[in-house]
């Protein structure tokens, strides 16, 4: 598993008008873009006052990595995508990489091909976002003379004694 990329505030925004392009299309209600662990990294749409994001949002992640082990129960490496339906919601889950999931929550407005057909666009727009934030929060740094010179401190022969 890769390290989460930095949002920086373009890259924050491109994931808005990615989200914000997603919703348009697929008419779904609201949709958050959250990490493995559940931390939100982005969010957009009619989110209900009632509903607690966060909470909503790390039941999300670990339901991924319950159905994550069942997929390796069955020889999948993963599932790419959960769907739960209920009488007035669903909720569609999908895997971005290894480092983040598309959790979108939708009723009878919309229908799921719908939602499935634009969650797989999203998903390839948030990949890109992410992987050029994760290419721009890389800080060169060169240790190599003071890791060096540590070492030869720490691991010097001995000299002998008289």
């Amino acid at each position: 598993m890769q390290a989460l990329a930095i949002l920086t505030v373009e890259s924050a925004e491109r994931l808005l008008k990615a989200l914000e392009e997603y919703l348009d299309h697929s008419e779904a209600s609201y949709a958050l873009i959250i990490d493995r662990g559940g931390a939100i990294l982005s969010q957009l749409g009619e989110i209900p006052p009632s509903v607690d994001v966060t909470t909503l949002s790390a039941l999300a992640a670990g339901s991924f990595a319950a159905t994550r082990e069942l997929a390796l129960r069955v020889g999948e490496a993963e599932f790419s995508a959960l769907h739960q339906q209920g009488k007035n919601s669903q909720i569609l889950i999908c895997s971005i990489q290894d480092e983040a999931m598309l959790l979108t929550v939708f009723g009878p407005k919309t229908t799921l091909g719908l939602v499935r057909f634009y969650s797989a666009r999203a998903v390839k727009q948030i990949t890109t976002v992410l992987e050029r934030a994760r290419g721009e929060s890389r800080i060169p740094i060169d240790l190599g003379h003071e890791v060096t010179s540590g070492l030869q401190d720490v691991f010097h022969e001995p000299t002998p004694r008289s």
